[in-house]
């Protein structure tokens, strides 16, 4: 019997063929209501000009409000509609999501547009787009329900239902005082289920987790992360609401957090665009390299002063670089380790020394195995294929060993205690590490290696 295989559904391709067909137009709406909007949006992108506008006039302008917040590129299309209508859409949107919009039209559209939404739209986005982008409150939406504590199960019910027609966060349904002060949460199940004479404070949670909208992201997202909560409100420094972050918000910062680490880690301020020009990239990217070229300068220098060893016993030169590779990877090893750490949370004294000590272990470790292994290898290598004899070929391996297992040690102290340093001095230790444990690490390994080659090999095995 033949066994059937699930094929992915082509959705976009569908759309296209519906949209080509010529069907009338209420036929063709009652079509276009079965799919979802992310799959509209991608289709927009393979329709001509004509094609779209005739889907912009079918679909209306609440429709488009959820296909354009998942359209790349979103001003071109905006730029196909009349300006009016175009705020008229913006205006359908989520706060947060009209605010990532309007951020990719140049100043003098974006003015445009806000000057046209509505007074309730144009109120909240002016309020986000207030915020510095590193502010927590410029990922918040105005998009929640709140009632207040003073009502009874019943009139809170009638307060969710209708405010539940303009908001669709209904999750969790935020309380307030007679001051209109942030007073607490309650769960949308629990108010569900609750009897009509239970009173609406048993149900609230008065330690609900907040955050304040001027709050950096990078100081509280951890925080508002370990929380698990669908959504957490923003609060003014005087504890009104202003906004909620939803899951999908945190984990959109926490991308774009983990996204800039990662960047600032290979010594760049920012993620690499692919969009962004050549001058740009350079700008992001020169002043460290500069900065790297006379550090190397500085290593090289340092080689230059082996040199003897170099000319007296040429073959040492062949391992350089695996010492200097193995001692960078364990330095950035360690270095990733303990910026995680840094992010999560703020340790005492006595939890760094044990963080230096447990990397300075895991290094220790790892290089007694991989020197055991490199003797081994190396010994061979220098013995069988370089020609060397047996007790000569062991002593070069035995150097190379000890200082591979030297050099990991340094550099897993370096990996952790340079990062420590610049958060205790308040420099932010990915941006500030990355290329400068490289090229410490280079230099360790260098005065390590040769230093152990000239006084092993040469001053007390006389090898020369």
């Amino acid at each position: 019997m033949e066994k059937k295989v699930l094929k992915e559904p082509s959705f976009v391709q569908e759309l296209l063929e519906l949209v080509r067909a010529g069907l009338p137009d209420k036929e063709l709406l009652g079509r276009l209501s079965g799919y979802h909007e992310n799959d509209i949006a991608d289709a927009l992108a393979q329709l001509s000009g004509k094609e779209r506008r005739t889907l912009y006039r079918l679909l209306g302008k609440e429709r488009l409000s959820e296909i354009f917040t998942y359209l790349e590129d979103v001003e071109v299309y905006l730029k196909e509609l009349p300006a009016q209508t175009a705020a008229d859409i913006i205006s359908c949107m989520d706060s947060d999501d009209a605010v990532d919009v309007l951020e990719e039209m140049d100043d003098a559209d974006q003015e445009k547009i806000v000057s046209l939404l509505d007074d309730e739209a144009e109120k909240d986005v002016r309020l986000i787009l207030s915020y510095d982008e590193d502010e927590i409150g410029s990922y918040m939406t105005t998009n929640y329900v709140v009632v207040g504590s003073w009502l009874t199960i019943r009139q809170a019910m009638h307060e969710l239902v209708r405010q539940a027609g303009e908001n669709d966060n209904i999750s969790t349904i935020y309380v307030v005082d007679e001051k209109d002060i942030f007073y607490g949460a309650i769960d949308l199940k629990d108010l569900i289920i609750a009897r009509e004479y239970q009173d609406l404070g048993s149900l609230v949670s008065t330690s609900y987790p907040y955050a304040t909208d001027h709050e950096k992201i990078g100081d509280c997202i951890e925080r508002i992360r370990d929380y698990a909560e669908d959504s957490i409100p923003i609060l003014s420094e005087d504890g009104h609401i202003l906004g909620i972050i939803t899951a999908q918000d945190i984990v959109e910062v926490v991308d774009d957090e983990m996204g800039e680490d990662y960047a600032k880690l290979a010594g760049l301020t920012a993620e690499a665009d692919l969009e962004e020009s050549t001058a740009q990239s350079m700008k992001k990217r020169l002043p460290w390299l500069v900065v790297l070229l006379f550090l190397g300068m500085g290593v090289s220098s340092v080689v230059g002063v082996f040199e003897a060893v170099v000319a007296v016993l040429p073959i040492v030169i062949c391992f350089q670089s695996l010492i200097l590779d193995m001692a960078g990877n364990v330095g950035t090893q360690s270095l990733a380790v303990t910026i995680r750490v840094l992010m999560d949370e703020e340790l005492t004294a006595k939890q760094k020394l044990s963080l230096v000590g447990k990397e300075v272990r895991v290094g220790f470790a790892n290089g007694l195995f991989l020197g055991v292994l490199a003797f081994l290898l190396i010994g061979v290598y220098a013995c069988v294929f370089k020609g060397n004899p047996a007790g000569n070929a062991f002593l070069i391996s035995g150097c190379v060993s000890v200082a591979l297992m030297l050099a990991m040690v340094v550099s897993s102290m370096v990996g952790t205690l340079v990062p420590l340093f610049f958060h205790k001095i308040k420099v932010d230790p990915a941006v500030a590490s990355g290329p400068l444990i490289t090229t410490i690490n280079d230099l360790v390994a260098v005065v390590t290696y040769y230093g152990l080659a000239w006084v092993l090999l040469i001053q007390v095995f006389h090898m020369a």
